[in-house]
């Protein structure tokens, strides 16, 4: 099990990121949170099985068909197993 923190920037806010982001998740059978940051980025923290996260890294780099993402910066955290759900925050 692992858990990353992701920050993507980019052409990533109003471009549904937070919501595909999340169903994307949900798909991967990933916990965590997504929400849009004030400059203009958006932050993401995933825990699940290995394979799922490395899924969740790689669309990161793409997003949603509308977005136009330039960087990803990702850090490996330690898993904690403690969320139940994906969320979207606000």
């Amino acid at each position: 099990m692992r858990r990353i923190h992701v920050r993507i920037s980019g052409k990533v806010q109003g471009v549904a990121f937070r919501h595909d982001t999340r169903r994307t998740a949900l798909s991967l059978n990933l916990t965590g949170w997504v929400k849009n940051l004030p400059d203009g980025r958006v932050e993401a923290v995933f825990e699940g099985e290995n394979d799922s996260v490395d899924a969740m890294r790689a669309w990161c780099s793409k997003g949603p068909p509308l977005a136009h993402v330039l960087h990803v910066d990702i850090q490996e955290k330690s898993y904690k197993g403690e969320f139940s759900d994906f969320r979207v925050l606000l």
